[in-house]
């Protein structure tokens, strides 16, 4: 049974994260610690984690940084070291996972691989509405239930109806590119390491595909498994969306591309005298 480390991303969604949490207290694989890597939540999410961790199933941890604006990368970089297994899963607060989730990553885990699985979007009266008994009955994956509530798009009901068969042939087929996604990617501690994490300077928009890109230059191919690794997504605003950082990671993604870098000088290591990503690009692209 492979051991894995949980990283949730959170900020200042106590009634998500509550239902998230729920969902991993319920998995059928059970060798598994949770981190909540929260960026700067008020003081409401520390409580709710102490709460639950006091008789949660797994071992659950609180990481925290303070709120200096929207740097998730920055906590998940801390994170990862401090994952207590060398198999880390990432997932975001706002992703209820089905019971089979992580049994499916740990099955599927290989050497030189990184699985890529996406998420099942709800609107936000039904995603309000999922209460924590619907999560334990499983209700909340039931197709049929959540037709009853809201319309479910075609993509939603292949990953949600789809038997274990069906799901691997989906996976193989899917024209949807194997790629490093925050709500449902997992990946070798060893091999993030490697890549030295996330890029820093990276806000929304395209920092998990980023470090996907850096992986597959390193020799870690992604895996899809978006139709066998089942999580719903509730829905929630981003304020943090900006056209202006979506437009800088575009370009720190083209740099890092045409540098060909595996790994960046803004990660979980910062290089004394660091002069930025294309000065580096010769040294880093030696690591």
């Amino acid at each position: 049974m492979r051991s894995i480390s949980v990283v949730v991303s959170t900020y200042n969604a106590e009634d998500w994260l509550r239902k998230v949490l729920a969902g991993y207290a319920r998995q059928a694989h059970r060798d598994f610690e949770v981190i909540v890597a929260d960026d700067g939540s008020r003081r409401a999410t520390a409580e709710l984690v102490a709460q639950l961790a006091a008789d949660y199933p797994v071992p659950l941890r609180h990481l925290w940084h303070e709120d200096d604006g929207y740097r998730r990368q920055e906590i998940l970089n801390k994170a990862i070291p401090l994952a207590a297994h060398d198999y880390v899963m990432f997932t975001d607060g706002d992703c209820i996972p089905r019971s089979d989730f992580l049994a499916v990553h740990a099955r599927l885990a290989e050497p030189g691989r990184f699985l890529s699985g996406g998420y099942c979007k709800l609107g936000m009266a039904l995603s309000t509405r999922i209460s924590l008994d619907d999560i334990a009955s499983g209700r909340c994956f039931e197709p049929a239930w959540l037709r009853s509530h809201e319309r479910l798009g075609g993509s939603n009901r292949r990953k949600l109806g789809a038997g274990p068969l069906a799901a691997r042939v989906l996976d193989a087929i899917t024209t949807a590119g194997a790629t490093f996604n925050n709500c449902n990617s997992s990946a070798w501690k060893a091999d993030l390491l490697a890549v030295n994490g996330y890029d820093e300077r990276m806000k929304y928009g395209g920092a998990d595909r980023e470090l996907g890109e850096r992986l597959e230059r390193h020799g870690i191919r992604g895996k899809q498994v978006r139709h066998r690794a089942v999580c719903v997504h509730l829905d929630h605003a981003r304020g943090y969306k900006t056209e202006a950082s979506m437009q800088a990671n575009r370009a720190i993604r083209v740099q890092a591309r045409e540098a060909r870098l595996r790994w960046t000088p803004h990660g979980i290591e910062k290089p004394c005298g660091g002069t930025g990503l294309l000065a580096s690009a010769q040294d880093a692209a030696t690591h």
